[in-house]
């Protein structure tokens, strides 16, 4: 079998298009890179929508915070403290047996308990935790003076918050919010190995490296390929989000910039 035929058997496999039967014996290294290159397509999947939706509720979570009201600053605390707190694994594991359990009280949950469902409801509220702490901090360093000169501008309320307070939130807030979307597209990998199931056997990027070293007993060739697959996604995070830093720091003289340094997160 050529790599071309491979690859249009597997490269879409992890969706569901393609050939139902992974490869038994014989393995190739055009198989491995095609397998778990479609894998990607989850881990791309759950980062990309988590990170997206995890952004507008972690703003939420950092304005009510900072709110003086308790109603509003004790639920964003404890919705903060508890994700942040417990490991992301045993979160999913929660997760899961949460919507078994309202599956068997409402069939409306049902798709919850699917990984495409369920897994990406768990990556949304574990990283708006996260993200929403960065927020916090960093519009509590909002310095005062913009804050001063809004109000000698007569900008107040909704007007001030979007074009003073929350810009300069996400300038500050900027470079650590890239680590924690790296971070989050790497705990993708976590998700075919905690409660919920892979349909079918098609899931991410791990679970294929993980077939290919049980089945030539060698983890050094599929592990590798999962890493480099990883490395190039870090990449293109840190272009993207380097490129936003650059929109959201123009206005500054170029010395002041602050860059995006990658500084991975060894333990969390």
């Amino acid at each position: 079998m050529s790599c071309w035929i491979t690859i249009q058997d597997y490269a879409l496999r992890s969706i569901g298009v393609g050939a139902r039967l992974l490869p038994k014996e014989d393995f190739t290294l055009c198989q491995q890179f095609t397998l778990i290159g479609s894998g990607m397509i989850w881990n791309i999947y759950f980062g990309a929508l988590a990170l997206l939706a995890g952004f507008f509720l972690a703003t939420a979570l950092a304005l009510g915070k900072n709110a003086e009201n308790r109603w509003l600053r004790k639920p964003s605390e404890w919705f903060i403290f508890i994700f942040r707190g417990s490991p992301l694994f045993i979160q999913f594991f929660f997760a899961y047996f949460l919507f078994l359990s309202l599956k068997q009280v409402a069939p409306v949950f049902a798709p919850f308990t699917a990984a495409w469902l369920g897994a990406l409801v768990t990556l949304f509220f574990n990283t708006a935790a996260y993200t929403g702490e960065i927020f916090y901090g960093a519009l509590r360093s909002v310095p005062k003076g913009d804050l001063e000169a809004a109000d000698a501008y007569g900008f107040s309320g909704w007007k001030k918050f979007r074009k003073i307070t929350w810009p300069t939130m996400l300038r500050l807030a900027w470079p650590a919010y890239t680590n924690e979307a790296i971070f989050l597209f790497h705990a993708t990998t976590l998700v075919y190995f905690s409660g919920f199931p892979a349909w079918r056997q098609k899931g991410d990027a791990l679970y294929y490296a993980n077939y290919f070293a049980d089945k030539t007993f060698n983890p050094f060739i599929p592990y590798p390929i999962l890493a480099s697959y990883f490395i190039l996604l870090t990449l293109v995070v840190v272009t993207l989000f380097g490129l936003m830093n650059r929109h959201l720091n123009r206005h500054l003289p170029h010395g002041l910039r602050q860059k995006i340094r990658l500084r991975p997160n060894l333990i969390r």
